[in-house]
């Protein structure tokens, strides 16, 4: 996804989210976070993103930080640039950079951390990266949805 326009104004939305997102952690029995029971959640995660990945990736599979990267998927077939399942990520034909793998890692442990409650935790947080604490906690600039402060800087100088 291209960095939105709305740089200015995500940062106190995003603030709330993660709050909301802390404040919900604590009603969350502790025995399904980061447990024996979220690794099944996380192991069924992976099998499916390599199941899916394997069914439609027309690329290369490889193992880079921690992921197996699935490539080549038509585009109906992720959502935005790219989706982590499980330690899946599964994606078009752009190869990842080191930044979206940064960003992809860190799902990875949120799978970890929250097993089967993943994908339900995830719909229930919103399709807007900018409100969606799992897309912050990521990191918007990596995952490309803002742009970087040192990125955006130096395109202001250049428009001068």
């Amino acid at each position: 996804m291209s960095p939105t326009a709305r740089t200015a104004d995500w940062r106190p939305a995003a603030e709330a989210a993660l709050t909301r997102g802390r404040r919900f952690d604590r009603r969350i029995p502790a025995f399904l976070l980061r447990s024996p029971i979220s690794r099944i959640g996380y192991a069924w995660g992976t099998a499916v993103g390599w199941i899916w990945g394997s069914l439609w990736s027309t690329g290369p599979i490889e193992r880079r930080s921690g992921l197996w990267i699935f490539r080549g998927l038509p585009n109906w077939a992720f959502n935005r640039g790219g989706v982590c399942v499980g330690g899946c990520y599964l994606t078009g034909d752009a190869v990842p950079t080191e930044a979206v793998l940064r960003h992809e890692a860190v799902h990875k442990a949120q799978w970890l951390r929250y097993g089967f409650l993943m994908p339900v935790l995830y719909l229930f947080a919103g399709r807007d990266p900018l409100r969606n604490r799992f897309e912050i906690e990521a990191g918007l600039e990596d995952g490309n949805y803002v742009r970087s402060r040192r990125t955006a800087g130096r395109s202001a100088q250049a428009r001068r």
